[in-house]
């Protein structure tokens, strides 16, 4: 498939909500909505600055079950969701009572983003970031990818009847891939890492003025979805902040937009400025945050990714240093674990709750149980872990690790027997 359109609308008049601006997060210097994504004065990178109305609970109650519902909040038109999107969000919030008490803490919840329509919380970023390069006149969705991203930019363009073009490390696990290539647009894989393949989008971002990439040429309006796993958790919780919360690192984004979202709902008066601390999860084979963290520091410093957790297997995250400020800022901490651990932790997940995850949901899981143990997470605050994907699409970071008990004769005593063993 080709992907051919028009060049995006050169206007500097959109409708983007409440955004107002574009605002540099190193120097503050704004810019007017566009499809940037780089400070033209110090070259740092920008994000959406708002110009919020009056936003009532009952109006956000009032909302589809989906993102939506956050729309006054968020950088897309108040037409969205007329507009045909996979309308992601609404996921829900379990009261993991089984897990809370293997781990040994009071009250702990489990943020379940696998319901999304492609099984991740991307689903969420790609709807906003889809609302806003409609609403600046692109028409191919594109993106670098770990694969969940690569999932739901193919689908939510598919559902749009956009074009997409999506680039992967070909070392990507297969079932992301093919959840990908079944939505029929251009899927790419790359050989190299996940890294290799953001450089790569880069250049055809600076080439291609037409295509939308999601997570480069419009990542300030793309990274503004994440605020709504934060809005969400606290409209969940009865209009109220978690007092921890443990979130994984890839990028970093997701971490500092939950916590952009909680001081939004503060400084807006829809719920109380309790104080809450934000805790970030990496797997040991890609810890460059966790690694410029314990070591005191500012900057992170690249890695090459080698761990069965490819969907955080990036070695330079852009919002590393920002990771590392929200973290500080509440009293929190960033810990990494090794992919055993990794595993136990999807497996305990699975074993108490019911609910599978990919590695990233072990990472997450498998660092909680490693904070607690060291005393960095309080066991009697009231705790909240994010599970991002579901674990069918990482079925080879089992391997042997599970499978049947016994293979037996058709018959009731041979189950039985096999039962006694």
């Amino acid at each position: 498939m080709t992907a051919v359109s028009s060049a995006p609308s050169t206007s500097t008049s959109f409708d983007l909500g409440p955004a107002r601006a574009l605002s540099c997060r190193e120097c503050g210097h704004e810019t007017p909505l566009a499809p940037e994504y780089a400070c033209q004065e110090c070259f740092g990178p920008l994000e959406v600055a708002y110009d919020f109305g009056r936003v009532r609970r009952e109006d956000i109650e009032a909302g589809p079950r989906s993102i939506w519902r956050y729309k006054g909040l968020l950088p897309v038109p108040s037409t969205v969701s007329a507009h045909p999107n996979t309308e992601p969000g609404g996921t829900r919030l379990i009261q993991a009572d089984n897990l809370a008490k293997a781990l040994g803490v009071r009250k702990l919840w489990v943020k379940d983003d696998t319901g999304n329509p492609t099984h991740s919380f991307k689903d969420r970023v790609v709807g906003v970031a889809l609302a806003a390069a409609r609403e600046l006149g692109f028409r191919v969705l594109a993106c670098p990818s770990t694969g969940n991203l690569a999932n739901a930019v193919a689908a939510a363009a598919a559902r749009a009847g956009w074009q997409s073009v999506v680039l992967v490390p070909s070392s990507l696990e297969r079932a992301k891939i093919l959840m990908s290539a079944v939505y029929d647009g251009s899927l790419i894989t790359i050989d190299g890492t996940y890294d290799d393949v953001n450089r790569v989008a880069q250049e055809l971002a600076a080439e291609n003025e037409d295509w939308a990439f999601v997570n480069v040429n419009v990542r300030p309006y793309y990274a503004e979805g994440s605020k709504t796993l934060g809005y969400e958790v606290a409209e969940q919780l009865g209009w109220r902040l978690p007092e921890q919360i443990v979130i994984p690192i890839a990028s970093g984004s997701q971490l500092t937009k939950v916590d952009k979202a909680f001081r939004e709902f503060g400084s807006l008066g829809l719920v109380d400025e309790t104080p809450y601390r934000v805790f970030g999860a990496q797997a040991t084979g890609c810890s460059p945050v966790s690694t410029a963290f314990k070591a005191g520091h500012d900057t992170v410093v690249p890695v090459r990714p080698d761990t069965i957790a490819r969907s955080l297997a990036i070695g330079a995250p852009a919002d590393g240093p920002y990771a590392l400020d929200s973290v500080r800022r509440t009293g929190g901490a960033i810990e990494d674990v090794t992919d055993e651990e990794v595993v136990e932790g999807i497996r305990l997940l699975a074993r108490t709750e019911g609910v599978f995850a990919e590695t990233a949901g072990g990472v997450t899981v498998a660092t909680a149980k490693k904070l607690i143990e060291s005393g960095k997470l309080d066991p009697d605050a009231e705790t909240v872990l994010l599970i991002t994907g579901d674990g069918l699409k990482t079925l080879d970071a089992l391997g042997d690790r599970v499978g049947p008990r016994a293979t037996v004769a058709a018959s009731a005593d041979a189950v039985i027997n096999a039962l006694k063993d």
